[in-house]
């Protein structure tokens, strides 16, 4: 059994929801990287992939001199807001300008960029929140290059966290990443952390949040009535009944009977290697794996080229392709905007799953 990754709607369903969802915000991710010409191929493959609209936070004369760079013909239209993109969007590339104060060579980031590229996310974010936008789709980063203005945050996950902190005072949100495709979700319960630490980082309180979070939003974005949620153990075999390392049955076992008892279809913890085959898939709609690397090498593995990224746990809806800025191939017009495609594929439809709610609540 496949795993579509897109809520599932009625064709009527969709196209009257459609009528209420404002566009997306794409923001320029690192200028210097192939963020720019993923978006200028989204952008031209917009008919052909039933894209809905969507506005770029980034800079008009780097997209333009890209463009002219790779050879394609992309006419570009400046826009004060992301509401104006619809009237746009058939005819020209809206851009809401952020100009990047140095020179952009692709290939070759430049850390005075980072505070147009830390505003693109930040711009883009608040034009969400105020209802401009309803979806923002982010492009890859470069989280070294951020860091010299100031950027202390382990990636776009956690700076969105943020962010939707800062629009909701006094409430605070657990951002939870996760990756899909056709054939898979996955969830790292750990993320941007060194593998000796991973760990001293499990708990049941953190096991019971993410699979909380998961839960809800398979439910309300993904369509999935009622979850099936597979929990993959730390150790190898799962910790073979804790003779390869404790964690398993101490902290892992015992969080999924609580999950259980709550009401929660939940299983685990299952033996990683055997967790993702074709025939395990069919029995779960995502997986909780422990770390960086168990949750993203099978996806990877499946799709490379297709897979996105999704921030749960937030007030927005926020996707991005499932990969880096890929320096060494920038500026040669030969990068996959597949993921990128897809990232504002799911993007759109969940913001439509979620305007459907608002509608019938």
């Amino acid at each position: 059994m496949s795993i579509d990754p897109a809520p599932r709607h009625t064709a009527q369903g969709a196209n009257l929801q459609r009528q209420f969802i404002a566009p997306l915000a794409v923001t320029m991710g690192d200028p210097s990287g192939i963020g720019i010409e993923i978006t200028l191929a989204a952008w031209i493959e917009r008919h052909q992939r039933q894209l809905a609209p969507f506005a770029v936070f980034g800079c008009v004369s780097t997209l333009a001199d890209r463009a002219e760079a790779i050879g394609v013909k992309v006419p570009i239209q400046r826009i004060n807001e992301t509401s104006a993109a619809a009237a746009v969007f058939a005819q020209a590339l809206p851009v809401v300008d952020i100009p990047t104060p140095a020179a952009v060579l692709p290939g070759l980031p430049n850390t005075a960029n980072a505070a147009a590229i830390i505003a693109s996310i930040e711009r883009s974010t608040a034009a969400v929140v105020r209802g401009e936008a309803s979806a923002v789709v982010t492009n890859p980063i470069a989280k070294n290059v951020l860091y010299a203005s100031g950027f202390r945050h382990p990636g776009h996950t956690e700076f969105l966290g943020v962010l939707a902190s800062q629009h909701h005072p006094g409430q605070v949100f657990t951002p939870v990443m996760m990756l899909c495709c056709e054939e898979l979700r996955v969830v790292p319960l750990t993320v941007h952390v060194a593998l000796a630490n991973v760990p001293g980082m499990i708990t049941s309180s953190l096991i019971a949040t993410t699979v909380r979070i998961v839960h809800a939003s398979l439910q309300r974005d993904f369509g999935v009535a009622s979850p099936r949620i597979a929990i993959a153990g730390l150790n190898p075999h799962a910790g073979e009944s804790g003779t390869i390392g404790a964690e398993d049955e101490a902290i892992v076992r015992p969080a999924v009977r609580r999950l259980v008892g709550d009401g929660f279809t939940v299983t685990g913890p299952h033996s990683a290697d055997t967790l993702f085959h074709e025939a395990s898939r069919r029995n779960y709609d995502a997986v909780v794996a422990m770390y960086h690397d168990q949750a993203l090498i099978p996806i990877k593995t499946l799709a490379f080229d297709r897979g996105v990224n999704v921030t749960l746990g937030l007030p927005f809806v926020r996707t991005s392709p499932d990969h880096g800025t890929a320096f060494d191939i920038a500026g040669r017009g030969v990068a996959s905007a597949e993921s990128l495609i897809q990232a504002i594929k799911l993007a759109g439809a969940m913001a439509q799953s979620r305007a459907a709610e608002t509608l019938t609540a």
